[in-house]
């Protein structure tokens, strides 16, 4: 071993010592996650709150998320928040318009969020800049201060999940999605800061992250999908994001056809595809979206379609349930993915693969 491999094995922690083993880094990633939000919310509160408070004084008419891949997620979490709870417009970008078209949208009266875990992307950097130039105000949401989207806005929120050794972002995510809330929830007040009721719901997240990552159902689920070759994730408002987080986290490390449904699509269609041969992970809250997602779980189970609920309670048309707490419908999606990315790992190496490292995937990926 040379001298230049010797230091870096010693700047490894102990988790990422075991690299070699498959599923080690995403092992290590997803456990983190309660010490993850809580450095969050204790470290970044200050800034995330004077960021929330300038864009109240700007008051935005309009908020454009523009982000790739698991952050497009979080982004349409964001989305969701920012309609319901600050009563304005919200929509993700196509960043082809502006990167492959030329398209120069007016955006003088918009706040245009780019949300990466690495800030790499050039399309993400390029999307914030031409929304400068038209007027807009521009944040950076990312894991990375020292990347290119960091410089290339405004402004700029640190998540504060630390290295993140596999390539499947779960970390990263869930940072990226209390991130989110607390700016959102920190423009409604006007001055930055988290309501009463939000801050307490900020400070039981860590613990009851750890609850759900204490619980193995979805590990023990993992061999009932071994030989699937298709699987469908659904769920309504706040948890349709869960939903094609999960797919896609299944998709890049089981390589498994998931296609991801909200509740009121799946009806409009793809319902016909429904059969006991074709697995539904259905996300089912305690809030309005999961009311909605009832029916849709009745239908299901008319088709006898082989439904696994993430819930609080027994779903009526699910026969089988991957425990979830009974939280605020906002928190909600920071803790229902968590024993879906178990799920996704194990099912990964029960299926024989390596979750750290998909085939033909790497952790920066640059598109334009």
């Amino acid at each position: 071993m040379s001298q230049q491999q010797s230091a870096t094995s010693a700047g490894r922690t102990e988790t990422e010592g075991l690299a070699a083993a498959p599923g080690a880094g995403m092992t290590g990633d997803i456990a983190e996650q309660p010490e993850v939000f809580a450095r969050l919310a204790d470290s970044r509160a200050d800034e995330i709150a004077q960021v929330a408070a300038e864009i109240a004084r700007r008051r935005p008419k309009f908020v454009m998320y523009t982000a790739r891949g698991t952050s497009d997620h979080a982004a349409l979490y964001a989305a969701y928040l920012t309609e319901i709870r600050l009563g304005i417009p919200a929509g993700l970008a196509s960043p082809s318009a502006i990167t492959v078209y030329g398209a120069r949208p007016d955006l003088s009266e918009a706040l245009v969020v780019g949300v990466s875990q690495s800030g790499g992307s050039p399309d993400i950097s390029e999307v914030l800049r031409v929304a400068a130039e038209s007027g807009a105000a521009t944040l950076a949401v990312t894991n990375n201060p020292g990347s290119p989207l960091a410089a290339q806005a405004q402004r700029h929120i640190d998540v504060s999940a630390g290295h993140e050794r596999a390539v499947a972002a779960t970390k990263t995510y869930t940072a990226e999605l209390l991130a989110l809330f607390m700016l959102i929830e920190g423009i409604r007040t006007g001055d930055g800061r988290l309501g009463e009721e939000e801050s307490a719901l900020v400070a039981e997240l860590p613990e009851l992250a750890r609850t759900v990552l204490d619980d193995d159902t979805a590990v023990q689920l993992a061999p009932r999908y071994r030989f699937a070759e298709r699987l469908v994730t659904t769920g309504r408002g706040y948890a349709y994001p869960t939903a094609r987080e999960t797919a896609l986290k299944l998709m890049e490390t089981s390589y498994l056809s998931a296609l991801a449904f909200s509740g009121a699509d799946l009806l409009h269609g793809p319902l016909a595809m429904a059969d006991p041969d074709v697995p539904v992970l259905a996300i089912v809250g305690d809030g309005p979206g999961g009311g909605a997602m009832r029916d849709v779980i009745g239908r299901l189970g008319e088709r006898r379609a082989d439904v696994v609920a993430v819930a609080s309670q027994d779903v009526p048309g699910a026969p089988l349930r991957i425990p979830s707490p009974r939280v605020d419908e906002r928190l909600a999606p920071m803790l229902d993915i968590l024993p879906l990315q178990r799920l996704a790992l194990a099912l990964a190496l029960t299926r024989g693969e390596n979750p750290d490292a998909p085939r033909g995937l790497r952790k920066v990926t640059e598109t334009m």
